[in-house]
C-alpha cells in the first residue's frame, strides 16, 4: 500500500471486488467517452474478483501494477484506479499508464496527488522503470492538465489509437522519463 496526504493506494486483492464494481457502476456514464468496450458482466463483483486475481498475479510478477484509490477516512470506498500496464524490461524498461477518478472527486487534485506517489514508486529502485507512457483523447482536458502538472512530455498524435465509445479514436501520446534510472546489474555502457 502507498499513502498520500489524503489517499490510500491499495494493490489488488480479491476482497475489493464489490467496491470496485460499485465504483464502475457509479461512474458508468461518466467513463463511457474515455473507456474501451467492456464485457457484459463488467459491473458484477464476480467479474472483478477474477480480474483482481489476475491483477494480483501480474503485480507479484512485475508485469503490471494496479492501485485502487480510497480516501484515508473511508478505506472501503474505491474512488479511483491507477494502472501501470504493459511493463517491458530489457532495453525498454517502460510501461503504459491508465487511470480513472470518480466523477464526485474531480477538481480536487486527487489524481495528481495519487499519480505523483505511484510514479515515485515506479521510478524507485524497487521497480526502476525508465519511461512511463500515457495516452489521452485530445478533448480530455482534465487528463491533459494532470499529465502536464506531472511533467509528461508531448510526443504527438496517434491516429486510430484505441477503440473508444464506438469508433477508433485519435490519442495524444505523452511520456515521462526517470532521470534517476539505475542501470540494472550487469549492464554496461559501450
Amino acid at each position: 500500500m502507498l499513502l498520500t496526504a489524503r489517499l490510500r493506494l491499495v494493490a489488488p486483492h480479491e476482497d475489493q471486488a464489490a467496491a470496485i464494481a460499485d465504483f464502475y457502476a457509479r461512474n458508468r456514464e461518466h467513463f463511457a467517452p474515455w473507456d474501451p468496450p467492456t464485457d457484459t458482466d463488467f459491473l458484477s463483483a464476480e467479474f472483478h474478483r477474477r480480474a483482481l486475481h489476475n491483477a494480483a498475479l501480474a503485480f507479484a510478477g512485475g508485469t503490471a501494477f494496479r492501485y485502487w484509490m480510497t480516501p484515508i477516512g473511508d478505506p472501503a470506498r474505491v474512488i479511483g484506479s491507477i494502472h501501470f500496464s504493459n511493463v517491458v524490461r530489457g532495453a525498454f524498461q517502460s510501461c503504459t499508464l491508465g487511470y480513472a477518478l470518480d466523477q464526485e472527486h474531480e477538481g480536487q487534485a486527487l489524481m495528481t496527488e495519487a499519480l505523483r506517489c505511484a510514479i515515485g514508486e515506479m521510478f524507485s529502485p524497487h521497480v526502476n522503470l525508465h519511461r512511463i507512457q500515457a495516452a489521452f483523447r485530445p478533448e480530455n482536458w482534465r487528463s491533459a492538465e494532470v499529465l502536464k502538472r506531472l511533467g509528461f512530455t508531448d510526443e504527438g498524435l496517434a491516429p486510430d489509437y484505441l477503440f473508444i465509445d464506438g469508433t477508433w479514436r485519435v490519442h495524444r501520446i505523452t511520456s515521462l522519463r526517470n532521470a534517476a534510472f539505475v542501470l540494472p546489474a550487469g549492464w554496461t555502457a559501450r
